[in-house]
């Protein structure tokens, strides 16, 4: 090749380069209407010009959408990477996974995705046989597998499960029955059924649901849910009313029947944290709920029963919490007995009855740890788990003495082990084989200091060989309430960012429960602010210790999340460059008035009080957009059927940052079709949407794609592929003693 050609072909590409920056800097966005709306809150006039997009039914909305989303995917098929992005992902995602079997006395219960199935398939094993056969499949149930299983519940006799499906990724769910010795679906059909489970009673169990609605199904408001009793064949019409209230509207309410189905337990919510508790003898048609807790000032896990005692998780007296015993028929005097008393340094998570012993979990510095003790609490064994990461369940039950659990980290897809609780030991069941190679990743914990000088912990993980040259682009994921906790996980799509180059770093933000309810609290209500100065602390860690620099640092976040991302790029635009808003709560003032969210008061506080208005207005992400600012190149997500939090928060956000943004950072926003909050979504959809996020992400920090990731040609197999289940005789179980007050 001569010199001339050489410059030509330089000339060309950098002409290539000029055309996909000048488009890109030339956004227009669609011209969005904009209406004279102001609401008056405490003498405080509030303008909310875009409210006509929060009517998720009208043919005004719909046109805005497709036009949103037609400006985003011409941005996104201009990045020339693009379709490489995807064709890695979809390589990568192509690995078996298992879900962590479900123990019953004649049977066990898996789920399995051969890799690139849009749902995983329920598989039955019967003890006496070898072969699994296929419970339910839900990729029959819709081409696109937007059709969801949602759970699936056992009867006590093993003769019925009751499964839910969700349509869209919506909150709503339909209940069906299978019949376990037919091998059949019957004709039983419950609707309306939103946050709710399946309690067992001889032929035919509780469940909770709404009426049907009479607005919209998808923004309306969820008021007065009853609990009903559905007898196996009989039409839903028919099902009895066993509670309801109507005095508080704004409850949920859900039902337990324990194993025996000595007890029927009613735990009574009114927000996301605290729960009355009732328990009723069901032997007794005429008894009556007794009262094992009256207010919402605490939360109480049923466990399971030993006779007449009942096991409760509880942070009563117990701000990391503790295990107790109970008799709830004890009337005023009910003697609570610790099994396993609250510790100062762990915060205690769960607890299963499984073959004669307390299987706990338990997190240590937002990290796990699993314990086996006796039924009086007296600890047994510690599992010693592989590294920094998170028990992500535990299945056994009282009388078979094989029980399973499973481990998950950043760089290592959950792993199921079984354990025989005589013996107490334990064995790898089932190990993914990634198609990547995971050992080339380290993970760290660190600590830092917040703005007020509170140590907050942040893991990060990054290939070995990292420079800190203050030039790694870096992605900042946190959440930050709720009482959740995170703690390390498994994303095969984030693999990919680690795989090119990415440092993942995930801070444990006040407002979530790492460290029990004091680190809750210290993120609700007139302190909320503090989850966002700690998420800012950590990008400026991130900074100071040459991790990175502000033009490499990209924050992102879903839901509560959502909400954290839209406060710290308002708050403080020049210190990140790309922004991931998902499914966020962005307008702070409104948020309360659509489907679930009036149950969010307790960690946000509502607008409709003086004091936590004038609070909720100063980070409210929609109403902190000033004009004239370079906020971050944005990427909204959310969905058309997200009915937990609706579509509008997003709406509006992008409408008002679009209009207000300066300078030439993209704000962008993708509405998702026949998806919701994220539950149930279909690989297919999956993907599609790591690939718009990643594209987005890697072209406006400036990455390069590299080389395909090194793919492993072995293929993906089980470490035991039948997944049998060892029984032995029932044991019964050993009722612990009961100390009485004197």
């Amino acid at each position: 090749m001569n010199t001339l050609s050489k410059i030509t072909i330089h000339t060309i590409i950098i002409l290539l380069s000029m055309n996909i920056s000048n488009s890109f800097a030339q956004i227009k966005y669609p011209l969005t209407k904009k209406v004279s709306q102001t609401d008056n809150y405490f003498g405080k006039i509030v303008e909310d010009p875009y409210r006509w997009l929060e009517n998720d039914k009208s043919e005004e909305t719909a046109k805005w959408v497709q036009a949103e989303n037609l400006v985003t995917q011409d941005y996104l098929a201009k990045i020339p990477f693009r379709a490489k992005i995807k064709e890695s992902l979809s390589q990568l995602w192509n690995f078996e996974k298992y879900g962590l079997p479900e123990v019953y006395e004649k049977f066990i219960i898996y789920s399995k995705n051969d890799g690139m199935q849009n749902q995983s398939v329920s598989y039955l094993l019967n003890n006496d046989s070898k072969d699994a056969k296929v419970l339910l499949d839900p990729n029959v149930l819709s081409k696109d597998g937007t059709v969801a299983l949602n759970d699936l519940s056992v009867s006590h006799n093993g003769k019925y499960i009751a499964y839910t499906i969700a349509r869209s990724g919506s909150d709503w769910n339909e209940i069906y029955i299978y019949n376990v010795d037919e091998g059949t679906t019957m004709k039983d059909k419950l609707e309306w059924v939103k946050f709710s489970n399946v309690a067992w009673k001889g032929e035919g169990f509780y469940y909770s649901r709404y009426d049907a609605p009479k607005g919209s199904a998808l923004s309306g408001k969820n008021e007065n849910q009853k609990v009903y009793y559905h007898k196996i064949g009989s039409p839903q019409k028919n099902d009895v009313l066993i509670y309801e209230d109507s005095k508080f509207p704004l409850r949920n309410y859900s039902t337990i029947t324990t194993d025996d189905e000595r007890y029927l337990i009613l735990s009574v919510t009114e927000s996301t944290n605290g729960n009355i508790l009732m328990v009723k003898r069901l032997a007794d048609e005429n008894a009556k709920f007794s009262y094992v807790s009256k207010d919402f000032e605490n939360n109480y896990h049923i466990i399971g029963n030993l006779e007449d005692e009942i096991l409760i998780l509880t942070d009563k007296d117990a701000p990391n919490y503790r295990l107790v015993s109970i008799n709830p028929m004890a009337g005023n005097n009910i003697d609570w007995r610790n099994l396993i008393p609250e510790s100062k340094e762990e915060v205690l998570q769960s607890a299963s009855l499984a073959g004669n012993k307390l299987i706990v979990t338990s997190m240590l510095k937002a990290k796990s740890k699993l314990t086996i003790h006796d039924y009086n609490g007296g600890m047994l064994k510690e599992i010693l788990l592989p590294g920094i990461g998170t028990v992500g369940g535990v299945n056994g039950r009282m009388n078979i003495n094989t029980a399973y659990f499973s481990f998950t980290s950043f760089t290592q897809p959950t792993t199921i082990y079984s354990m025989n609780t005589e013996s107490l030991n334990y064995d790898i069941y089932f190990k993914p084989e990634l198609p990547i190679n995971t050992d080339d990743f380290v993970t760290d914990q660190v600590f830092y200091e917040s703005q007020d000088g509170e140590r907050v912990s942040m893991f990060i993980v990054h290939k070995k060989d990292i420079k800190l040259d203050d030039n790694n682009p870096v992605l900042l994921y946190g959440y930050g309430g709720f009482n959740i906790s995170l703690t390390p996980s498994f994303s095969i799509s984030r693999l990919f960012f680690l795989e090119n180059g990415g440092v993942y770093a995930v801070p444990n933000l006040r407002g979530g429960g790492e460290y029990g309810r004091r680190w809750h609290q210290a993120g609700t209500l007139l302190q909320k602010q503090n989850t966002f100065n700690d998420f800012i602390a950590a990008a400026e860690f991130l900074i100071r210790s040459k991790y990175t620099n502000p033009s490499k640092l990209a924050i992102s976040g879903g839901s509560n999340g959502g909400l954290l991302i839209g406060a710290c790029m308002t708050q403080r635009p020049d210190l990140f460059k790309v922004a991931l808003p998902a499914v966020g709560v962005l307008d702070m003032l409104r948020y309360h008035k659509f489907t679930i969210g009036w149950a969010w008061k307790t960690d946000y506080g509502c607008s409709d009080n003086e004091r936590e208005f004038q609070y909720l207005y100063k980070y409210s992400p929609l109403h902190n957009i000033k004009k004239g600012i370079q906020y971050p190149a944005t990427l909204i997500t959310t969905a058309d059927h997200d009915d937990r939090v609706v579509p509008a928060h997003s709406f509006k956000f992008a409408a008002t940052l679009q209009e207000k943004q300066s300078g030439s950072n993209p704000v962008l926003i993708r509405i998702d079709s026949k998806a919701g909050h994220g539950a149930g979504k279909p690989t297919s959809k999956a993907i599609d949407e790591a690939t718009d996020v990643w594209a987005f992400t890697f072209y406006n920090l400036g990455m390069k794609l590299n080389a395909m990731p090194i793919i492993n040609t072995k293929k993906a197999t089980p470490v035991k592929i039948d997944l049998p289940v060892k029984t032995s005789k029932p044991v019964k179980p050993v009722k612990p003693v009961v100390k009485t007050k004197k």
